[in-house]
């Protein structure tokens, strides 16, 4: 009897599953075919990436109700002083919050880069300038050491802390030329200490 009431159960349970998927196959969407359901569909899911992005709370059906009524001519239910003013409230919040989550990443950031500095300065062949760049000669040149208003042709590659590569004109095949003082300031201090043909490599705080 227990056999036969397990085996009911377990039928029971998958002609239920069974039905349920028929049900969302029924409920799933239609994939837009003509070119204005295709537009309004692409307008839609713009308009929430860009919310999501930006971490905008919203009320969907609101938000959706609000867009009926504005397409259909409808009066709103809010005053355009009301709308204005929530609107310039929810900015306000987002920005707040947008700022203060930015200012928590560069505090670690800055935390996590002090760390790495002070133990990379105890590196042997590291130095460390009167401003706190860190260097490493991996190449000596022979030349002239550019001045602040001179303008010099390098090969560079830019990494962050967790070996990230940002920017590299050895990866395009082409060495970049400007002036001295038109990059950031560890940079242009960098740049000052080396000599035509030699090869550093900068930890730039």
């Amino acid at each position: 009897m227990k056999k036969l009431f397990s085996i009911s159960a377990l039928l029971l349970l998958a002609a239920g599953s069974a039905a349920f998927a028929q049900e969302a196959a029924q409920a799933a969407p239609a994939k837009p075919e003509s070119e204005e359901d295709r537009a309004s569909y692409a307008i839609g899911l713009n308009i929430g990436r860009n919310m999501k992005a930006q971490e905008v709370p919203v009320n969907v059906e609101l938000l959706v109700k609000g867009l009926r009524d504005a397409l259909a001519g409808t009066d709103p239910v809010l005053t355009d002083e009301e709308m204005q003013a929530a609107v310039t409230s929810l900015q306000q919040s987002v920005m707040a919050k947008q700022e203060e989550k930015m200012k928590m990443a560069g505090e670690t950031n800055q935390k996590t880069a002090d760390e790495f500095l002070a133990k990379n300065k105890a590196k042997e062949g590291v130095k460390t300038t009167a401003s706190g760049l860190q260097y490493e000669v991996l190449k000596e040149g022979t030349g002239a050491t550019p001045k602040p208003t001179d303008k010099v042709t390098v090969h560079y590659t830019g990494t962050l802390l967790d070996g990230t590569k940002f920017d590299s004109s050895v990866d395009r095949g082409q060495p970049a030329t400007f002036g001295v003082n038109q990059v950031i300031s560890g940079w242009t201090e960098g740049l000052q200490l080396m000599k035509v043909g030699g090869k550093y490599k900068l930890y730039v705080p």
